[in-house]
Order: structure tokens, then sequence, then C-alpha cells
């Protein structure tokens, strides 16, 4: 396979470079205008206060809790409605599907998921001649402000109405398993533009004051390989919408417009003060890059498609002149071919905002107080976004493909953390690739169509303080599909499900464990994958490694054995076959020869680690015990002896970040690093 040069980007104009600036040139920086405005100029406000500052803070702290909990719970409450009542895999059983509730400024309130946004509604349809009971609709990546990245995300958004006005909005989006396209899922990985993945649907009203749309209903339910499904599923994230707009009211109600909406305010006010003086104040002022990279886009040969951040950290000049961070994306690469693009340079960059905010929450004082920092629109005025000029991944210009552009704003979590990493001493996780896309599909034992998708999750990187978690998941609350489930409905059995041995990247705190998961067909089907990280592997940091990449094997042992791409469409599998598929496992945190001898004896015994990873990796000779690795030992001298000599053996100029070997691989240039890596 021939390794193509990356495209450059285009020039944004700016001032950066891959060193940072200091001195003058930050200040002149920091104070220019950006080269591009974040999007489109928009035609209609949002994002203001709703009450004053003064009256935000005399509304009793009571009410606000009060208000502050219904919220969550109505949040809750729709998302419970949207699993019990749907019928499709992937929303009731593999839970993709987030829901919001935002106020009539179009900010979001709630902060236990992200969602999408308000914005293109409020653009098409004028909030004064919307009536009870509309619903309103939209799943187009280019009119929908960024919040919605493929067309697979349906999304449904019902106004609430107190005293005869809107007030405030209740949204739910989901991944559908089928709106049309190329290829079942409607996921085509070779996709060269957003007409072949499926459906394409601007914002409409798919009720109108209580009555369905039915035309609309039918041309959708039309083009979908799982009409029942989607139209089941549609039904049910109307209806959880309509329900949770009906609590909002009663809130309304019971306390007024005016105190509701003042507790509003003091919600977003109180998580933009925490943010600023619990979160901001851990990153020293100054400028920080750091780059990262996705590896295929399903057109293309191999390559390394840039996403670079240049961070530059304020202590003032955001809200009451406290503190803000900028963060840049010039120095992306080119839009790709293929479908790995996402549109995030609209309203500002709001929704990259929300999705990236969480990577911040690593710096609070405890991960106890990490778990109560919820990411709502307060945070959105700490931080201002620069985007590079049309054409590149964050970029994209229309009609350029999006189904996969999980490759892209999954990579920038790691990318603000990597370079949040650079300006804390490492005090961040290592790196995740927590989400594909696997599936089967073909004729089950009736003869009638099936599509079976899940997204499995993998390993979370290691922390400072703790080895990663196995087998998470970024979406909230998603995961596996229940094997009980999946062989009564789909004609194959799950032969094995568990964690994937040595995975982990090797660390101080080590990653943790992807899936291994196996699946032996009963009758002849397709696979199907969408996912990234097969060549480059979830990245260590401060001495941590690589996890190990994304693998999915057919037939392994057998006659046919074969590897397939981590983007195919439609890979033949003869029943009979076992389809064996082995997710990432997370970056490792620090140095692994400083893992106690106890720690990593008890990852032989629990089946994490192998004899020879620890051996290999550690520096610990284990020996298993009589009756297996249950009762493993160490023989803590040759230990030492051995890691004083891999101590020798060690380069003394150590990137900062370790990536495994496939940045080497696509680099081209024999570099086994990035100039970035290094601090």
């Amino acid at each position: 396979m021939t390794i193509t040069d990356q495209t450059a980007a285009p020039d944004s104009g700016s001032m950066l470079s891959l060193t940072p600036l200091t001195g003058q040139a930050l200040t002149d920086y920091i104070n220019a205008d950006p080269i591009n405005p974040a999007g489109l100029p928009t035609a209609y406000e949002h994002g203001n206060r709703l009450t004053s500052r003064q009256k935000a803070s005399t509304v009793d702290p009571i009410i606000v809790e009060i208000v502050e909990g219904t919220l969550a719970s109505v949040e809750m409450e729709v998302e419970t409605a949207i699993a019990r009542t749907s019928r499709s895999p992937m929303i009731r059983d593999a839970h993709d599907f987030r829901a919001g509730i935002h106020d009539r400024q179009l900010r979001k309130l709630t902060g236990r998921s992200y969602s999408a946004l308000v914005h293109p509604i409020v653009r098409d349809f004028p909030i004064e001649e919307m009536q009870e009971g509309d619903v309103f609709f939209h799943n187009d990546v280019y009119a929908s402000e960024g919040g919605i990245g493929h067309l697979p995300d349906m999304c449904v958004t019902v106004p609430v109405f107190a005293n005869g006005e809107v007030v405030c909005f209740v949204q739910a989006f989901g991944h559908h398993d089928d709106i049309g396209g190329a290829c079942p899922g409607s996921m085509p990985s070779g996709a060269t533009s957003v007409f072949e993945e499926g459906l394409m649907i601007p914002p409409i009203k798919l009720w109108d004051a209580g009555k369905p749309n039915r035309s609309a209903l039918a041309i959708m339910t039309r083009n979908s390989r799982m009409p029942d499904s989607l139209s089941a599923d549609l039904d049910a994230e109307c209806s959880a919408c309509l329900m949770g707009a009906r609590r909002l009211t009663e809130l309304f109600t019971r306390y007024g417009v005016d105190t509701v909406e003042a507790a509003f305010d003091t919600i977003l006010d109180n998580s933009t003060e925490i943010y600023r003086r619990e979160i901001l104040s851990k990153i020293p002022d100054g400028q920080y890059v750091w780059e990262d990279y996705a590896e295929h886009d399903g057109v293309s040969d191999p390559m390394l498609h840039t996403q670079r951040i240049t961070l530059t950290k304020t202590s003032t000049g955001g809200p009451d002149d406290g503190p803000r961070l900028i963060i840049d994306f010039t120095g992306t690469a080119a839009q790709a071919a293929g479908p790995i693009n996402h549109c995030g340079d609209y309203v500002g960059g709001n929704f990259l905002k929300k999705w990236l905010a969480p990577i911040l929450r690593n710096l609070a004082d405890s991960p106890e107080r990490m778990g109560e920092l919820d990411v709502n629109e307060g945070i959105v005025p700490l931080i201002e976004m620069r985007f590079p000029e049309k054409g590149t991944l964050l970029t994209p210009e229309f009609p350029g493909p999006t189904n996969a552009r999980t490759f892209v704003i999954l990579r920038l979590l790691g990318v603000l953390a990597g370079v949040v990493a650079k300006a804390v001493d490492g005090q961040m996780p290592a790196d995740q690739e927590t989400i594909r896309y696997t599936g089967v599909y073909g004729k089950d034992r009736d003869g009638n169509d099936y599509l079976m998708r899940e997204v499995l999750g993998g390993g979370s990187g290691g922390r400072y303080y703790s080895d990663g978690e196995d087998t998470i998941h970024v979406v909230p609350d998603s995961r596996n599909l229940p094997t009980e489930f999946t062989e009564s409905r789909f004609p194959f059995r799950v032969e094995r499900l568990g964690l994937s041995v040595d995975s982990g990247g090797a660390g101080r705190y080590r990653g943790g464990l992807g899936y291994e998961k196996h699946i032996r067909m009963l009758r002849d089907g397709h696979f199907m994958s969408i996912a990234d990280r097969s060549i480059l592997a979830c990245w260590g940091v401060k001495g941590g490694k690589a996890g190990q990449p994304f693998q999915v094997t057919i037939d392994p042992g057998g006659a046919n054995e074969r590897e397939i791409d981590a983007l195919a469409d439609d890979e033949p599998i003869s029943a009979g076959e076992v389809v064996r598929i082995r997710t990432t496992g997370g970056g490792g945190w620090g140095d692994p020869l400083q893992r106690p001898f106890a720690e990593v004896v008890r990852d032989v015994q629990w089946g994490k680690v192998s004899i020879a990873a620890a051996e290999e990796s550690y520096g610990v000779i284990v020996t298993e015990g009589p009756d297996g690795i249950e009762n493993a030992t160490v023989d803590e001298a040759a230990s030492e002896s051995l890691r004083a000599r891999l101590l020798t053996e060690r380069g003394v100029n150590e990137p900062f970040f370790d990536r495994g070997p496939g940045y080497a691989e696509l680099a081209g240039d024999g570099a086994r690093a990035p100039e970035v890596d290094w601090l």
C-alpha cells in the first residue's frame, strides 16, 4: 500500500507555527481578530442573558437547586422514555442517543450529556411563530450549525411554552440504523460526497400544532432499509420530547417565568465561575502546540491527516476580564476526500466548545470533584475558537462527506488533552479511542433482511493517579449489545466477549483494556466496520507507552484467516466463520519501570497482562503458579536486575508522548515522533 503525501492545509493567514509565540508576538496574536470568523454570520440572536446579573444573584438558592434538579430529572426522563419505547438495537440497546434542554436564548442548560443545537431551528423558524405541539426535525449536517455530525443522527426539537410564549426547548437526537445511502447502515466508508450517505433533511416542521406530517414520515421511512425501526424510533423521540416539554411547562407554572429564567442564568453563571476558578487557573499563561492524526479516510491511502490545536491561556480577556482559552485549529489538514470531515466552524464553534470541554475537568482537584462538574453553556464564554479558512477537516465545503467524522472529533478530545498535558507537566490522562462501529448484515433464518451494529468501546488512558478504565464508551450510558438479545434475533453466536489481553499501554499507570469479541456466523453474511486507530495507536504520556490498535480478523486460526481493513462496508463472511474483534487499549501514563511489582503480578493474575508482556514492557519476571496464573509470583531480584539493564539501554532524549510504531510507518521520513512530541 502506497503512502500518499498529505495535501497541505489552506493557509489561515495567522501568525502561528509549530513554535509557540512569546512576548510581543504572543500579545499581538491574542489581540488580533481571527482571520476567518468561525462559521457563517447568523441572522438571529443567541447566547444572551435572560435576566440581569442583579436579579440572577438574588434568586432563592433553594429554588435554583430545585430548578437544576428538575432539568436533570426531565432530561433523564426523556432519555429513559426513548430507551423504553424505541425499536432499533442502536438506540434501544446500545443507547446511542442524547437529550438536552436549552433556554430561549439557545443556551444548553443541562450538563450530564452532550447534545445537538437549537440554532438551526430558530434560524429557519422564528420563535414567535411556533405553536404548542410543534415538533421540528433535521439531520442535514451542513444546515445544522455544527450540531449534527453525520446523517444517521436525526434530531427532534420541541419548544416549551408558558403563558403562550416559548420559554425553552427539549431536544433529542439518535443514531438511527439506516436512512438510505450507498450501503446498509448509511455509513459508506468510501463516500466522496454527502449525497452518498443517505437522506438529507434540513430543518422542517415534523408535527404542526400536534398533527404529524405523515407525508414527511413516509418519505423518510421509504428511504430506509429498516423502515419499521426508523418509524418506531422517530415516534419514540417525538413522544419523549413532547412529554419533557409538558414537564417543563409545569416547572414554569409552579414558580413563574421570571423566577425560573433567573435560575437558568444563575446555573450558567455558577458553571462559568467554577471553571474559571477551579479549572482554567490550573493552566499557566502562555501558548502550547500539539497535534495528532487520523490515519485513513476510506478513499485515499493511509496518511497523516493532521489535527492541530494551538492553545493560548490568558489571565484576562474572559468574562469579567477573567481568564480565557483560545483554541486555534490552524494547521489542521485539508478536507479529506473520504467521510472523516466534521463541520465545526459554525456559531463560533459552539458545539465543539461543549464537546471538548469535558477534557478540562481532568484538571479538577480530585477525581470526585471532576465527576461533579457538568458541562453546560456556562463554559462557552471562557473559550474562543479560531478556525482556518474553508476547506479543512474542520471547515469542510459542501458536499464533502462526513459519516465517519468521529475520526476527527474524537481525535480532537485527545489533541486537547495532549496540548494541556504539555502545559501542566503531564497531569492529564493518556489517550483513548472509545468508539467504533462494527456489525454484520444479510438474510436471517426466515430470509428477511437484518442489520446488527454496535458501538464497541475501548480502554481509556492511564492517569497520573490511576490506571485507565477497561472497555468504556464515549457516549454516556451506551453499551455493547446484550448477547442474549443478539443471538435470539440475528443468525450468529457470540462465542466470546471479554478483555483484550495486553491491549492497555504500559505505564506507571496502565492504560485500560479494550474488548475482544468473537462472533460465529450461522449463515453467510457481510461484515462492516467504521473504525480508526488500526495503525496509529492511542498514545502514552510522560513515559507511558501506546496501547494496542484496533484489529479485526476473520476465521482466526482457520484455513481462510484474514485481517480486514478498519474501514469496510461489505466484507463477505461464510457460515461457520468467526469474526474476532479487538478494540483499542488506552495509552499508559508514566514510566512502566516504576510500576510496583505487586501491581504487575496482579495484572497477570487477573489476565490483563501476559507473562511475556510483564517482562518485556515492565521488566518484571513473573512465574506461573502450579494452578495457573491465579497463583503467579514475581522474582524480585531478577526483576530488579532486568529493570536496571533496561534503564541503561533507554535513550536519553525520549519524547513526552509515545505513539507506538504506527507513526513511523505513516510519516515516511524515518522520524519516530513529530517535533511537537517533545517539551
